[in-house]
């Protein structure tokens, strides 16, 4: 079973958070127990962080196929084939299942999370009106805040207009009023805008309290990306140019090294996902379910290290754009080869001489046995087995799973830039070649749009289906149409999964 925790300076401490959050069952309590005379007495203000762990908590504790169907429709990445998962594959050629349960699993899943968000936010209030700290309390509000606009943020990209639950009751959604996706990316950059004055100006490694916890730079991010779907590109220079001015994060100098155990609260990382097996090769290990991404067979450098399921792969088209830039730390990071991924790279004659350090072996010593499902492996994804914790062998244990990285912001700032937003916080080309520089690549003396895209595209492959988005968004359908794929403008968004459907008739007009 999964289990996961919101990581805590002291290991001995978070976890007996962990254990009050779970045991309170806060947010769970029905409305009648928010009386101080009931179940939770609001008048003990030290009590008032719970709500916000318990947020975190909720957060952390992503189901794993929430991620894969929020990403797979890019021309980036595949979906593992021959597999008992053939809706997910179908999905990735946009063809759409409504009954698929992956739909209706991330719809319900991300939507209880918003619920219990707005549970969290309601009792924090109450803490307050009942003598706590108001400025902390309004802190901690802000934080939920930022968190549930996370999740909204990835279901209207998915599926558009949305229902927006006003308060924590299930209920409220039957009367809420369906909002298109750009007056619900209005509303997170509205939310942003009320939370980022009660935040910490620190960077989330920063923070001493919760380290890694939300602070102003992610409610920027935050907005930065809600106001690039909605095309505001002024906004989004002002936001990502805010954290760039800041000075407080660098990109990691170690790319390959990045989404590893060096990874892990980096100075790059504006938001993560965050795990930890306490350091022991046994007993409590809070992770996330990589074996998604891992393949179907390898020999590991350590011995009994598990493998994975093999249902994501980065895609020959990213692979071959790839190596047509002269790309190395970034290709090698991104994607692990297989025999039959390289001898399919070779049958092409353009890609019939390959670099010598394409290899079937990672830079660690795990080498990647053919598998059925896929050519390729999600190298983001993968941590080596000799970064596990000695007596842990389930696959990518004990890593963290990035949300926002600071090569975002370059690149999301670079692109505002190029679509007329005011130099905020220096050029486009200084914003792109900090990125360019580190991947090892020549400085450009100036960069257009495709210039931008097409480092994205380097950049974040694999990650939160950054790559599909920015092509619809940028009416690049033909991108999008690749290796027997057709993609069309009404595949934009996923149907409303119909058990939603018949729960929310809104959702049917």
């Amino acid at each position: 079973m999964k289990r996961n925790i919101f990581l805590r300076k002291t290991a001995l401490f978070f976890v007996g958070v962990l254990v009050l959050s779970s045991c309170s069952k806060y947010l769970d309590e029905p409305k009648e127990n928010t009386n101080p005379t009931g179940q939770t007495d609001y008048t003990v203000s030290s009590n008032m962080i719970l709500p916000l762990v318990g947020t975190y908590q909720e957060f952390n504790s992503i189901e794993w196929e929430c991620f894969p169907l929020i990403s797979v429709r890019g021309d980036d990445v595949n979906a593992g084939g021959l597999g008992d998962q053939q809706d997910f594959a179908e999905t990735d050629k946009f063809h759409y299942n409504k009954d698929y349960w992956m739909y209706n699993s991330l719809w319900q899943n991300f939507y209880q999370n918003m619920l219990s968000a707005n549970s969290a936010m309601e009792q924090v209030a109450l803490y307050q009106e009942h003598g706590a700290n108001k400025a902390l309390g309004d802190q901690y509000i802000a934080e939920i805040k930022v968190l549930k606009s996370f999740w909204l943020f990835q279901l209207s990209r998915v599926w558009g207009a949305l229902p927006v639950p006003p308060t924590s009751s299930p209920s409220d959604l039957f009367a809420a009023k369906l909002s298109s996706k750009d007056e619900v990316m209005q509303m997170i950059s509205d939310w942003m805008d009320e939370a980022i004055p009660l935040l910490p100006a620190v960077r989330p490694n920063e923070r001493t309290d919760l380290p890694g916890g939300i602070t102003k730079f992610t409610a920027l991010a935050m907005k930065a990306l809600a106001n690039l779907e909605l095309k505001k590109y002024t906004e989004v220079a002002n936001a990502t140019g805010e954290i760039i001015n800041s000075g407080k994060f660098t990109l990691e100098p170690d790319f390959y090294e990045l989404f590893k155990i060096k990874g892990k609260l980096n100075n790059e990382n504006i938001w993560e996902l965050q795990y930890s097996d306490l350091g022991q090769g046994t007993g409590d290990n809070y992770a996330y379910l990589f074996a998604f991404f891992g393949p179907q067979g390898w020999t590991p450098a350590v011995a009994g290290a598990g493998d994975g399921w093999g249902f994501f792969e980065p895609s020959l088209k990213y692979i071959k754009f790839m190596l047509d830039r002269g790309e190395t730390i970034r290709l090698e990071t991104t994607v692990i080869f297989t025999d039959r991924g390289i001898n399919e790279l070779k049958s092409d004659p353009h890609y019939a001489d390959l670099p010598a350090w394409i290899s079937n072996t990672t830079r660690s010593g795990d080498r990647f046995n053919d598998y059925a499902r896929a050519m390729f492996a999600s190298g983001k994804h993968y941590l080596p087995s000799n970064q596990l914790t000695p007596g842990r062998t389930d696959y990518g244990t004990n890593k963290n799973f990035t949300v926002i990285r600071y090569a975002e912001i370059l690149l999301m700032y670079a692109e505002a830039v190029v679509q007329g937003a005011p130099e905020t916080a220096g050029s486009a080309s200084a914003a792109v070649n900090l990125v360019r520089e580190r991947a090892g690549l020549s400085p450009l003396s100036s960069v257009n749009l495709q210039n931008v895209m097409d480092e994205k595209f380097a950049e974040l492959a694999t990650e939160w289906g950054s790559r599909f988005y920015d092509m619809v968004r940028l009416g690049k359908s033909n991108e999008l149409s690749y290796d027997g794929r057709t993609y069309s403008d009404d595949k934009a968004f996923l149907p409303y999964p119909q058990n939603q459907v018949d729960l929310l008739p809104i959702l049917g007009h």
